[in-house]
């Protein structure tokens, strides 16, 4: 039986699978949120940023540059902060 997921390690794991999205622009957008506060967040708050990595690069990327609003199904305060970082 495998053993459950720690906390780091699901961390860790949402941390590689933020900087490695396929565009590059979205690693270094959602990535660098990502380092920068993913060592705050509580299971909750992995489980936004888990939901918000599945979300398609080329939409996330017309979000970013404003060509497209985010839909309000996606909208959330964690997608905006991302949507806003700088790094």
């Amino acid at each position: 039986m495998p053993r459950p997921e720690t906390i780091e390690t699901r961390r860790k794991r949402l941390l590689w699978r933020a900087t490695h999205r396929g565009i590059r622009e979205m690693d270094i957008l959602v990535g660098g949120y990502a380092a920068a506060h993913i060592h705050a967040m509580g299971l909750a708050d992995l489980d936004q940023l888990e939901a918000i990595i599945a979300l398609p690069d080329q939409e996330m990327l017309a979000w970013a540059t404003r060509q497209e609003k985010v839909p309000p199904q996606h909208q959330s305060a964690m997608l905006a902060a991302i949507l806003e970082f700088r790094p």
